[in-house]
């Protein structure tokens, strides 16, 4: 696919406090963890290695990947979902920002035989080539670095309708917007001048059922888009109605769909 993403983002201002729900994800994005069996299937965990999951959610992908190696990390920026995540069984479960992996003393230095990564990467846009040098650093030479994330044209008609929604209110919607959603070059060059050696990188469409609906989804996902409305809560639900309301073919007979575009990869630290 041609990739026609514009140069890298800088940072956009956002609040700090977590806005993650762990029982919210459980409800309107259980999808998430039950669509990443490819890519775990392109990581092939082996029972010797030691994986770093890198923005582990609720921790289910983690479990999985704890009956197939020696140990797993798991990592978020989110301190809801790593609670959530040692509720479910996680053995290792920590708050750590993926911007912040680069200086972490205890976990990036090169002990790691791969970082893994699903449905994260594209939140941690304030400054995405720190991220990767982080990752870098936590690999043993010759460790991969295999993810999958939101691509090029990721989410476009509710991103679209979210920003109309915002632009219409007189609020400039790139300001909280907190997705980063590469093509396949950009990233590949990304990874390449951070040290790595490419081995595959695809953009692979993929129309996604939704747990319920697209309000749903966006109060799950799209909660930074809200942020100017956090004190008038009628405000906030005509958004998120409106958004719905101009996607109606995104309904079929009632179950609700958006069309993911997902760019997965598989890396080695040269």
């Amino acid at each position: 696919m041609t990739d026609t993403t514009a140069s890298v983002p800088t940072a956009t201002p956002a609040a700090n406090d977590d806005k993650w729900s762990s029982q919210m994800y459980s409800k309107h994005a259980s999808f998430v963890p039950a669509l990443g069996a490819p890519v775990v299937q392109l990581l092939a965990p082996q029972p010797h290695e030691r994986i770093l999951d890198l923005g582990a959610g609720d921790g289910v992908l983690t479990l999985d990947l704890e009956k197939q190696c020696q140990s797993v990390v798991a990592i978020d920026a989110s301190a809801d979902m790593i609670e959530a995540a040692r509720k479910n069984g996680c053995r290792d479960a920590q708050v750590v920002d993926g911007h912040d992996l680069v200086d972490h003393k205890e976990l990036a230095n090169e002990q790691f035989d791969a970082v893994f990564s699903s449905a994260a990467l594209h939140w941690m846009k304030k400054d995405p080539v720190r991220v990767i040098q982080g990752v870098h650093k936590c690999l043993k030479p010759g460790g991969r670095f295999v993810a999958e994330c939101g691509g090029y044209m990721n989410v476009a008609e509710v991103r679209t309708g979210l920003h109309w929604a915002l632009r219409k209110r007189g609020y400039n919607p790139d300001e909280y917007d907190p997705w980063f959603f590469p093509g396949v070059q950009t990233y590949r060059k990304m990874l390449e001048e951070q040290g790595f050696r490419v081995e595959s990188i695809e953009l692979i469409p993929r129309l996604t059922k939704l747990n319920t609906d697209v309000a749903g989804w966006i109060d799950t996902f799209g909660f930074s888009f809200l942020r100017p409305f956090e004190g008038d809560v009628e405000e906030r639900r005509k958004v998120i109605e409106e958004v719905q309301a101009n996607l109606p073919f995104s309904a079929d007979d009632g179950v609700w769909h958006i069309m993911y575009q997902r760019l997965r990869f598989k890396a080695v630290k040269a």
